[in-house]
């Protein structure tokens, strides 16, 4: 990889060589020295006294450093400055002028030391506001770029721009950690590195790490000679987030081969993940002081925003196109029409929907293929691969030879797979197959190049870094996240519309039946109603033979109890009238039916009546049976009432009706004598047992004036509630 890389070697490939992965195991957080052209100081985070410290100190700051007080020796309240931050772990101190240069200061909080940098201050500096009006114009320049190709490239004219390199590139990690070259700004006269590969192995795992959690580093000069931490003895110092961290040998001639003698890398970091860096190479040596480095971390961090823009968008259009297509093939499916039909003319659509070369549906001993595809026999060989493997969740890869041996016959047309597993009768198996695409790959150096050298002897950075092509076989292009997305909802689309269509089978046998059914059903509540019908009738015929007898009778007290019998009577035949005239019958609407029969019984009452009896009734829907019994207990109540509370006179009459969870309260209240009766006549001892066939309870208080009774009873349970 150009220039940022470490401890890469040239021999990745050599199957008895040196083990590459020793240079993941390099301390190159703790290299226990510095670059020369600063200084650094540590101090004891509880004393604030120095305690050892690295570069040219005695010149440069300071001749009796050692054990100096830090805020002392940089002229300036550290402690101060890192108590206004207490959750920094890096924090910018202000100017400290030297002994001959002044110095830009950061100060680290690194375990139990206070680390502060010191690094010389250019003479010249640019204006706050000339750095904000050149970042506004790059931001600006990056939101204008059409895709991330021309995201890069401009990214990568900014950045030479900026930091003033001969040669900047755009480096972009890919999935198995090798990484790609996208875009580069360069002097004409170097080398170009566009579009070249780099093996994993030329950024170890640690050094990744790093260039997230410091994600500017510089090699102003790659001959230096590392300046050592002092005092001899001083504990290794974890110098990750340093920008004067010393860095590995391995590294120092991998940059010299490439004939690069100043190097800077800026991490290009994306919803926490290293996605790539802005790399910089130099001929000569040079210096980016901290100014540019600062300004070069905002600006890979739009940057980073912008990639992920772009990266978002080209998601969001192939999520739609992906839908468009999904959503022309499940057209096709209907309740009229079998899998087999379906696969017999969709196969076309079903490989445009996911870009396949062909398509195949297996199942059983039926064949569906679609496409320019493998063999039958090669498919049924894949199906029988995969139909485990796609049941759960779709089966996918780009490189089907690596997984099935006997795929490489015919990997030119089946290199890539995706298949899912429905799970019917006879499990169904549909299969996509991507053609081979052979890929010439150009690789910074020949990454296989094997060296015959002893295993034991030190690892030695990759010597060559001339052009080196090579042809990658047996290879489809991969399946993306959202077409493997995508067949599984179809697979489910699919097993719906073939559920639905054996329902739709079964309900069609079913529909007659039901037909006869609710003829059935229709007759039985005609006969039903006709049976309340007779009845109601015949009710009013008694309740007519009550009324005349009543009127025929010279005795006033026989007179009042055949009135009273009438409308109890009518209390029955109100409930019978009201199932002839509803749908249903099994229940009435307790409120309505109440509602109903107050005015009956008004109507059977002296004229002075009118307007006495008040209602305040909450709908309930109720079994025909128990709003029998409900009736004949209001009929009562009111009838006590007319007898008792007025001695026959008109008076008002309150009739509420509440529901409480799955209970009804019917009361009835008046504002007369108060209770009078003495509970022994016919009416009393009816009223009792009409309460008890409700399974109820009856509760009478003053009502001041007047007497309240109160029924109780449940609702039945085989009824909605209202």
């Amino acid at each position: 990889m150009p220039g940022f890389l470490s401890e890469a070697i040239d021999r990745g490939a050599q199957s008895h060589g040196p083990d590459v992965s020793a240079c993941d195991r390099e301390p190159i957080h703790r290299p226990g020295s510095i670059q020369p052209h600063g200084l650094v100081l540590v101090a004891d985070a509880f004393t604030f006294k120095v305690v050892a410290g690295a570069g040219d100190i005695e010149t440069l700051l300071a001749p009796d450093w050692l054990g100096a007080d830090l805020d002392d020796l940089l002229g300036q309240p550290v402690a101060a400055h890192l108590a206004a931050k207490p959750n920094a772990s890096t924090v910018v101190l202000t100017r400290v002028i030297g002994l001959e240069t002044p110095f830009d200061a950061i100060a680290h909080r690194v375990t139990n030391t206070i680390v502060v940098e010191l690094e010389p201050t250019p003479v010249a500096m640019p204006s706050p506001i000339d750095v904000l009006v050149a970042m506004e114009e790059a931001a600006a320049t990056f939101e204008q770029a059409f895709g991330l190709r021309e995201l890069c490239v401009r990214a990568a004219r900014t950045f030479r721009l900026l930091t003033g390199f001969d040669r900047v590139m755009l480096y972009r990690f890919l999935d198995d950690d090798a990484g790609v070259v996208l875009a580069e700004d360069r002097d004409p006269t170097l080398g170009s590195f566009l579009n070249q590969h780099f093996p994993a192995s030329d950024i170890p795992k640690q050094a990744r790490a790093l260039y997230v959690r410091n994600r500017v580093r510089i090699i102003p000069d790659i001959a230096y000679e590392p300046a050592p931490l002092r005092p001899a003895g001083t504990a290794p110092l974890d110098m990750s987030d340093l920008a004067l961290r010393s860095v590995s040998p391995i590294h120092l001639q991998y940059l010299a081969n490439m004939g690069v003698a100043a190097s800077a890398s800026v991490s290009i970091v994306r919803d926490g993940a290293l996605w790539g860096l802005v790399a910089c190479h130099h001929p000569t040596p040079k210096f980016l002081p901290l100014h540019v480095r600062m300004a070069c971390r905002a600006l890979a961090g739009s940057l980073a925003r912008q990639i992920r823009a772009k990266e978002d968008a080209e998601l969001y259009r192939e999520r739609i196109r992906l839908r468009t297509a999904e959503d022309a093939v499940v057209l096709r499916l209907g309740s009229d029409i079998s899998l087999a039909g379906f696969f017999a003319t969709a196969g076309d659509d079903m490989c445009r929907m996911l870009g396949a070369d062909s398509f195949a549906a297996v199942r059983g001993t039926e064949l569906f293929v679609a496409g320019r595809s493998p063999r039958h026999d090669d498919i049924r060989t894949v199906a029988d691969h995969v139909i485990d493997l796609g049941r759960a969740l779709p089966f996918s890869t780009d490189r089907l030879s690596e997984q099935l041996p006997k795929a490489t016959g015919f990997q030119d047309l089946a290199s890539g797979v995706l298949a899912v597993t429905m799970s019917t009768d006879e499990p169904t198996i549909l299969i996509w197959f991507r053609a081979e695409q052979i890929e010439v790959m150009n690789w910074a150096g020949n990454p296989h190049k094997g060296l015959d050298v002893d295993p034991h002897m030190p690892l030695t950075p990759r010597a060559s870094f001339e052009s080196w092509s090579e042809a990658v076989r047996g290879r489809s292009v991969p399946w993306t996240l959202f077409e493997i997305e995508a067949a599984g909802r179809l697979k489910r689309t699919m097993f719906d519309a073939r559920q639905n269509r054996r329902l739709f089978e079964v309900n069609r046998e079913l529909t007659a039946t039901i037909a006869d059914n609710e003829s059935l059903l229709l007759q039985k509540d005609y006969l039903i109603k006709e049976v309340h019908h007779r009845v109601q009738n015949s009710l009013q015929l008694v309740s007519a033979f009550l009324g005349l007898q009543a009127r025929a009778v010279g005795d006033d007290v026989l007179t009042a109890h055949l009135a009273e019998a009438q409308r109890r009577l009518s209390a029955v035949a109100m409930v019978h009238r009201r199932l002839h005239s509803d749908e249903h019958v099994q229940a009435v609407d307790l409120a309505r039916y109440i509602g109903d029969l107050c005015t009956e019984i008004g109507s059977t009452m002296d004229q002075s009546w009118g307007g006495q009896i008040e209602l305040e009734l909450a709908p309930i829907l109720i079994s025909t049976d128990r709003a029998v019994s409900v009736g004949l207990i209001l009929t009562e109540l009111v009838i006590n009432a007319n007898k008792y509370a007025y001695a026959g006179a008109s008076g008002p009459i309150t009739i509420a009706l509440e529901q409480h969870r799955n209970r009804f309260r019917l009361i009835v209240a008046d504002r007369g004598r108060g209770k009078a009766s003495s509970g022994t006549g016919f009416g009393s001892r009816m009223l009792t047992s009409m309460v008890a066939r409700l399974s109820g309870t009856m509760e009478e208080a003053d009502n001041d004036p007047g007497l309240r009774v109160t029924i109780g009873a449940p609702i039945d349970d085989d009824l909605p509630r209202a």
